[in-house]
């Protein structure tokens, strides 16, 4: 099997490559901030949890993923209104949850 046919069941599109990038980033930045300000603490939010700063980047992930999934399942158009969407709900995580 040669290299390139390893690779070729996934669709390396460019926003593909940026997606998985941004989330790499998203990871690196996590690394940063931890490094530079050691702990967070734990938070009680408004979900009733105590969640960190690994968790609320966690759940503004996944949630971002399914605002994009609704997204393409029902209007099934250009992906800039769920971008910004997503980046409202990040933030809304990360200051309420």
């Amino acid at each position: 099997m040669e290299g390139t046919d390893l690779i070729s069941w996934m669709a390396w599109t460019w926003p593909t490559a940026c997606f998985f990038g941004f989330i790499l980033l998203c990871l690196i930045g996590m690394s940063v901030w931890e490094y530079a300000a050691p702990g967070g603490g734990a938070r009680h939010g408004i979900l009733g949890l105590d969640t960190t700063r690994g968790d609320r980047l966690f759940i503004s992930l996944l949630g971002s993923a399914f605002i994009f999934l609704a997204w393409i399942g029902l209007v099934n158009t250009t992906l800039w209104a769920p971008l910004v969407i997503a980046l409202v709900y990040a933030g809304v995580v990360f200051r309420w949850v």
